[in-house]
């Protein structure tokens, strides 16, 4: 990626920017002004001053001159969001700040409305349809219509046409009702989104290693074990690999049964457990259970590769039917556990 080029003509710079380059200038003596700022423009400020970049001092100088007629200057000003965390940690409670800088990191917009147009429909769809179709109508009519519309498309069917049906028959939102849904929204949605957003470098690798072959992931993770177990567990415990489709419930075996190719599941049994293999039979009928069977013993000897990629593409099915919501992938903990 392209390094941002310096600011050297303020006069570029918006209100926003500008005032995000006198805060960084004034540091800790600028906590007065933070504190006569309302909670909207310390979202607004602290936004453009995480995306500044990098102000020269001739710039810094200029832009303070017009404000307090001279300055002296010792160097440039990088605005990035650990200046503006470190910041804003200096006057504000950590809670606060915390809110704040997820809500950065969260999807780009001014208003919440704007943020929600940035958000993947699917991912929102899947965060809606377990609201009352009103709250889904009163959101979906704030949003751009051409995103409204996908949205609607990821819902379930009989869930979306009531949605429609309450959006169709909707009068004016009064103003605390409307306040009330943003706030919601911001704290029951938009601060999970910014946190599980955030990059993680062993989330990344595990990503990585779940695109390997078994016997490449295998050599990696003794490799990496002997210099570092640590991550080497953790990338491990956060890899989503075939034996984990034990996990899923019956409704999900069936839902992802329906979606593969019998003979690529015939191929990624050869190398399953037993275990994993009387699950996914339990869900079949039994002359179902017995044709895999049949088919799994005539095709004798396979190449461990074949039947890598077969359970390789049989996760990133999985993966695919739980990013639409279809079935719920759990990574063993305990706040996973199903109870029936």
């Amino acid at each position: 990626m392209a390094e941002k080029r310096a600011i050297e003509d303020p006069s570029r710079l918006t209100g926003p920017e500008k005032a995000a380059v006198m805060l960084l200038a004034l540091g800790d003596e600028g906590e007065g002004i933070w504190q006569h700022l309302d909670e909207e423009e310390i979202r607004e400020v602290s936004q453009a001053m995480s995306n500044l970049g990098t102000v020269t001092s001739s710039a810094v100088e200029r832009l303070i001159v017009d404000f307090v007629g001279q300055m002296s200057s010792t160097g440039s000003l990088m605005g990035s969001f650990e200046a503006t965390q470190r910041l804003l940690n200096s006057f504000l409670p950590g809670e606060k700040v915390d809110s704040i800088m997820e809500e950065l990191r969260g999807p780009a917009g001014r208003t919440m409305w704007d943020k929600l147009g940035n958000v993947n429909e699917v991912v929102l769809a899947n965060y809606l349809k377990n609201e009352y179709p009103q709250t889904v109508a009163v959101v979906l009519s704030k949003v751009k219509p051409e995103h409204a519309s996908r949205v609607l498309g990821a819902l379930p069917e009989d869930f979306a046409l009531e949605v429609v049906t309450r959006m169709l028959r909707m009068e004016p939102v009064q103003r605390e009702i409307l306040d009330r849904i943003e706030e919601t929204l911001r704290t029951e949605f938009m601060s999970n989104l910014a946190r599980t957003s955030k990059h993680d470098s062993h989330e990344m690798m595990a990503s990585i290693f779940n695109n390997f072959d078994r016997q490449t992931e295998n050599r990696f993770l003794a490799a990496l074990e002997e210099r570092n177990r640590e991550s080497a567990e953790k990338i491990r415990s956060l890899m989503f690999v075939f034996e984990d489709l034990s996990k899923l419930d019956p409704g999900g075996i069936q839902t992802l049964m329906r979606a593969i190719d019998k003979e690529q599941m015939s191929l990624a049994m050869k190398g399953a457990s037993d275990s994993l293999r009387d699950l996914f039979f339990s869900n079949m009928s039994e002359r179902a259970a017995k044709i895999m069977r049949e088919d799994m013993g005539a095709m004798g000897p396979v190449r461990l590769k074949d039947v890598d990629q077969a359970q390789q593409s049989i996760v990133s099915m999985a993966k695919d039917l739980a990013a639409k919501g279809e079935i719920m992938l759990a990574d063993g903990g305990a706040d996973d556990e199903l109870i029936y």
